[in-house]
């Protein structure tokens, strides 16, 4: 057998002599010339589900000259030949590959890496799933639908040692990263209490609704893969007003104004706070009437506070965060101001609109160092499960109407069975965790 195959490797090389003495061809970008990055050294990306807030992610990761995006996965094909295009134009080819289903990417062992940005029903399974595959993460928020699916995105990451970076890009912000440097300095005093801005009650409304959309004729399956559009939700009949962008607000697909804009600004105040490991002991709502401002009051063990509310913040842009201490009070937002008490000047801390609209370009070249260092990132699995966690007990707090007290350690109610029904969703066969 060493001898036949001895005989075969010869021949096989002297069949190839005449092209081995042909000059040999390899464009300086593939060697990693010219300021070109050596293919070694890239980050190889995948999509699944690009949309609007999809695609701007996905010009960030255009923007770094060491990633290449190798294919997308969409259940629409309008989307699918939105980023092949794209992708194609950036690299001056035609390789970007096109999948409806996403186990045909993650069976590509030539992609690192895969942007997630579904609507939130799909975020938990595709990470998870993604994570599996062996791949690492980056996956828009909220990043999941309940407090189970925060914990299954937790442990599976950890379990698998995959990279995981949540889209809460204002944790790359130069002005968020100013106040946070700020409260974290001590020179606030000690932090007792953390605001977090909720959804504006007029434009997100803080409860789901849970009626439907009249039906309409499906379209074909190349088209719009309805059923694979609603994944892990309950059926219903296809309406085309859901597939462009009208989930939002109905409690199959959405969180809710709570979890909409807490995904970002309760999970900056666990930053803040280095609460990233845990989540409050008690939720108590208040403003319960219909288009009245609406508060969540919530305590941690340590003593410290959360409020959660949509109205009476500086007016500093969207999603406002503030931390207060013992001395002093610092507030940002997306606006790229921010606001101290007297005795903590404010110079220096602001930065313009353009710096503040850098966050997720900042988000982005942290997830891919962390691809390549294997460290963690800022937004990791866990920092965005508690976070999210914190937002959905929140949220079960709001629909009761009354204060419930949680478990953060088992992740349940304590003694109020009719709350921890409201920990997991049933899932739509065949998905599952």
């Amino acid at each position: 057998m060493a001898n036949a195959k001895s005989s075969f490797s010869r021949r096989r090389l002297l069949q190839s002599a005449p092209l081995a003495a042909a000059p040999l061809f390899i464009p300086a970008t593939a060697l990693g010339r010219g300021g070109a990055v050596a293919p070694s050294d890239r980050v190889t990306l995948g999509g699944l589900g690009i949309g609007g807030r999809g695609t701007g992610v996905l010009r960030s990761f255009f923007s770094q000259p060491d990633v290449q995006v190798l294919a997308i996965c969409d259940v629409r094909n309008d989307r699918r030949e939105t980023i092949k295009s794209m992708a194609d134009k950036q690299y001056g080819n035609n390789d970007c590959a096109m999948y409806s289903e996403q186990a045909e990417l993650w069976a590509r062992k030539d992609i690192d890496a895969v942007l997630i940005a579904t609507g939130d029903r799909w975020h938990t399974l595709l990470s998870i799933g993604t994570a599996r595959a062996g791949k690492d993460v980056y996956c828009e928020k909220p990043c999941s639908m309940t407090i189970a699916e925060s914990r299954a995105l937790a442990d599976t990451f950890q379990r698998l040692g995959r990279v995981y970076q949540a889209g809460t890009q204002r944790r790359n912000g130069p002005n968020f990263i100013n106040a946070y440097n700020l409260a974290r300095s001590g020179k606030l005093g000690k932090l007792h209490t953390l605001h977090a801005e909720a959804g504006p009650g007029e434009r997100w409304a803080p409860l789901t609704s849970h009626a439907w959309l009249p039906g309409e004729p499906e379209p074909p399956k190349q088209v719009v893969d309805w059923d694979r559009w609603l994944g892990p939700a309950p059926w219903r009949p296809y309406n085309s007003q859901y597939i462009q962008g009208r989930w939002r607000g109905y409690f199959d697909f959405h969180g809710g104004g709570i979890l909409e804009w807490g995904s970002h600004t309760v999970d900056l105040c666990s930053w803040v706070g280095g609460l990233d490991d845990t989540a409050p002991i008690e939720f108590e709502p208040e403003g319960m009437a219909a288009d009245t401002p609406y508060t969540i009051r919530c305590r941690y063990a340590n003593g410290m506070k959360l409020i959660i509310r949509d109205k009476g913040f500086m007016g500093l842009g969207s999603c406002h965060f503030r931390v207060e201490g013992g001395q002093g009070f610092v507030e940002t937002a997306d606006s790229g101001k921010v606001a101290t008490s007297d005795n903590a000047s404010s110079e220096g801390l602001s930065v313009t609109p353009a710096e503040s609209g850098s966050a997720t370009t900042r988000h982005v070249r942290d997830f891919l160092d962390c691809v390549k260092s294997r460290r963690q990132p800022k937004s990791n699995a866990l920092a965005a499960a508690q976070a999210h966690i914190t937002c959905h007990a929140a949220y079960i707090a709001f629909q009761l109407g009354r204060k419930i007290a949680f478990d953060p350690a088992a992740d349940t109610f304590i003694n109020d069975a009719e709350a921890n029904r409201m920990r997991t969703r049933a899932m739509r066969e065949p998905w599952k965790l």
